[in-house]
Parts: C-alpha cells; structure tokens; sequence
C-alpha cells in the first residue's frame, strides 16, 4: 500500500550565495563558448550528463561540486520568490 503523506524536503539556505557564484560563473563560460546556456543547463538538469556543461574554464568541474538537487532547489527558490 502506497504511503498518502507528502514527503518534506528541506535545503539549507545558506548554499543560495554559493549556487549563485557558481550558476554565474558555468553560465559565463558556457557563453564565452557561444552556447546557449539554458539549453545546456536544461540538458544537465534532465540527463545528468556533465558533458551538456563546457570544459572551458573548469566550468564543468564547477557545476559538479554541487548535486543537481541542491542547484535546482535554490534556483526554484529565487524563481518562486521573484513571482510573489
């Protein structure tokens, strides 16, 4: 039998400064390198995949250093904050 309750998730919000130098830092690169960087990130979100992120610069290093959960969590964050 399936359990009816909703799972909590919780992030500590001390990371959002963090994930905030890193996202800048991929998404210059990825820009640099004339990618669209929300297509890639998109990619690396879904797949998983770190080759969607650029060699250049370290970057792909850079996004890794932090789990897709956690980068997610606190973009959706600054993305559902800035609607209300």
């Amino acid at each position: 039998m399936a359990n009816s309750e909703t799972t909590r998730f919780n992030f500590s919000a001390d990371k959002s400064a963090n994930v905030r130098e890193l996202m800048t830092y991929v998404l210059g690169a990825l820009q640099e390198k004339g990618y669209n960087p929300i297509n890639q990130l998109v990619g690396y979100f879904i797949s998983g995949d770190p080759t969607y992120i650029t060699n250049y610069k370290g970057a792909r290093g850079v996004i890794k250093r932090i789990e897709r959960d956690e980068l997610l969590e606190v973009i959706i964050t600054e993305y559902c904050s800035k609607l209300n």
